[in-house]
């Protein structure tokens, strides 16, 4: 047990990190029901959007369950339902804000810096994420994690998550000797059956390595200034497209949505088009992924590292 494990009322420090697109209910669920914490990922969710989400998972899984959201989107009746129908939520991209801190709610930030860290907890957060530079998606650190989670667990007084280039037992264990209080895991569950990513994406991350991400800007329509971790690949394969349309998405009720080149959308099961010009996020854990799994399998395996050596 610790701190982070008592504060959220689950048996293990792992957590799912929420990721738009790739992360479903039934994921969310699955991590749970194994005694980490799933999270939903609410992006840029409507109210309705997140309360189908919430539904979802609660006929899932009965196990405590967050959801996370990016301030630069939030929706505040979507942060309202989530923060009354959920024990956890928790926001990404943005100066801690105190407005958020709903009574009753367990609220989380995700920080790239010590300084964000010690506002987080200023605005009443009960923990914070610390991110290192080696995480995939958008990445709002600047350093690595083995400088980054040290600097913020002597900084703030709440449990410390740690997020970024975590994949394997050892990566696990390795945090936690660092001092987090849980860990993060996002790649790795990309690649697991319940993860709605396209299985053309989960093949291209079996493939690759961490020599094969690099940090961008340039996938930023709709989400300027904002550093990614990608597949090199797919940053080519963006800059090699003729502009416009690289791709088409189709929703649950049939409206398909056009992904423009350097759209933030990575590519699902709905997705057609260029997939390899879709941002291909990837963390540098993805030297760890190897097949597409069970998410009970990825979760077998990552809480060995939770246990002695």
């Amino acid at each position: 047990m610790t701190r982070f494990t008592d504060l959220v009322g689950v048996e293990h420090p792992i957590q799912l990190a929420p990721m738009s697109r790739a992360v479903t209910p039934a994921l969310a669920a699955a991590v749970s029901n194994l005694g980490g914490l799933g999270m939903l990922a609410m992006g840029r969710s409507s109210v309705e959007a997140a309360n189908l989400q919430i539904d979802e998972v609660l006929a899932l899984t009965d196990r405590p369950v967050g959801a996370g959201f990016i301030h630069l989107f939030l929706d505040h009746g979507a942060w309202e339902a989530a923060a009354e129908r959920l024990p956890i939520v928790e926001v990404f991209w943005g100066a801690p804000d105190p407005d958020l801190v709903l009574p009753g709610a367990l609220v989380g930030w995700q920080v790239g810096t010590v300084d964000e860290a010690k506002a987080a907890v200023d605005a009443g957060c009960a923990y914070v994420i610390a991110q290192g530079v080696e995480a995939g998606g958008h990445v709002r650190a600047t350093a690595p994690l083995a400088e980054i989670l040290p600097a913020v667990r002597a900084a703030v007084d709440v449990p410390v998550v740690a997020a970024g280039g975590i994949g394997t037992a050892a990566d696990v264990r390795r945090a936690l000797l660092l001092g987090a209080d849980a860990v993060r895991i996002g790649t790795r569950f990309v690649a697991t059956v319940e993860s709605d990513a396209h299985d053309h994406y989960v093949a291209r991350l079996i493939a690759a390595s961490a020599a094969d991400t690099v940090l961008t800007e340039r996938f930023d329509v709709g989400w300027p200034d904002a550093p990614v971790r990608v597949l090199a690949s797919s940053l080519a394969a963006a800059e090699m497209a003729p502009a416009g349309t690289v791709a088409t998405i189709t929703a649950r009720d049939g409206t398909v949505t056009d992904l423009p080149r350097f759209t933030t959308t990575p590519p699902t099961h709905a997705t057609s088009g260029n997939l390899d010009a879709l941002p291909l996020y990837a963390g540098t854990s993805v030297d760890a992924v190897h097949a597409r799994q069970a998410a009970a399998d990825v979760m077998h395996e990552l809480i060995e590292g939770t246990r002695p050596a």
